[in-house]
């Protein structure tokens, strides 16, 4: 009966979900990352999951997507190579060039390597705690089912704006720097994307830390991304966003910030 009632949800909300194009993909669903908690997660929720894949561009396309260029709310600029793990990441004259994969890697200012000065260990040691906060403020819709992740499905809700929305719980287990946080994810029963987050800094709370909008929905290359992170108290974007199939030469060692990517 479990199964029936999942497969009914899947075909109910894949629905439409068919063309093709920026924002829409032939496939059905994208298999799990390892790790993720797919018999602790409701099925309902997975189905909602790969909806949402489906209108950003479809699992292929996510996987085929190499360099992500973006600025977080104006004050940090950078660039991530997915395939390679280097990251290049820029704020006022300070700029690191490190590797997500080997935790290694060059901070400089104005130019000037100080990445054995203490200041430059300071700022390599926050280097992969940046990018995995930054990445997820960018692509958390793509990593619904990633490793450690169990999806609950908490019904039918509104977002802020009064839209109606599936509303999808996140929890971690042994992943991130912050595993004890919990999400809720509204996701538009009309537009299939993300509209809506609310972060909890621990599951426990029953209040969120914040609420923000996920809207201002674009193509990037083959896929949909969102820059508008609003709140009700304050506006805020994720801007400079550009999706490319290899990086330019010379960026990701760049010792100086780089012209925003196209």
């Amino acid at each position: 009966m479990k199964n029936l009632l999942s497969l009914i949800a899947l075909l109910g909300l894949l629905a439409g979900c068919r063309t093709s194009g920026p924002g829409r993909s032939t496939a059905i669903a994208y298999p799990p990352a390892a790790g993720f908690d797919l018999t602790g997660s409701d099925p309902r929720a997975v189905a909602v999951a790969d909806t949402v894949m489906l209108r950003m561009g479809g699992y292929p396309a996510w996987e085929k997507a190499r360099v992500f260029a973006w600025s977080f709310f104006g004050g940090q600029y950078q660039v991530w190579d997915k395939y390679t793990g280097d990251f290049h990441w820029e704020k006022d004259t300070l700029v690191a060039n490190y590797n997500l994969n080997s935790r290694e890697g060059k901070v400089y200012s104005r130019g000037q390597d100080i990445s054995a000065t203490p200041a430059g260990k300071k700022v390599l040691d926050r280097m992969y705690p940046i990018w995995i906060n930054n990445s997820y403020w960018l692509l958390m819709p793509f990593k619904l089912k990633d490793s450690g992740v169990t999806l609950g499905y908490k019904g039918l809700g509104q977002t802020q704006a009064g839209a109606p929305a599936h509303v999808l719980q996140l929890t971690f287990k042994n992943v991130g720097v912050t595993p004890d946080n919990r999400y809720e994810v509204l996701v538009g029963r009309k537009s299939g994307l993300v509209e809506e987050w609310a972060y909890f800094d621990k599951a426990t709370n029953t209040e969120p830390a914040f609420r923000s909008k996920w809207g201002d929905y674009q193509p990037h290359g083959t896929l949909l991304l969102a820059a508008d992170r609003s709140r009700a108290s304050r506006a805020a974007r994720l801007d400079d966003i550009a999706v490319l199939d290899a990086p330019p030469a010379g960026v990701m060692t760049s010792t100086t910030p780089v012209n925003r990517l196209k």
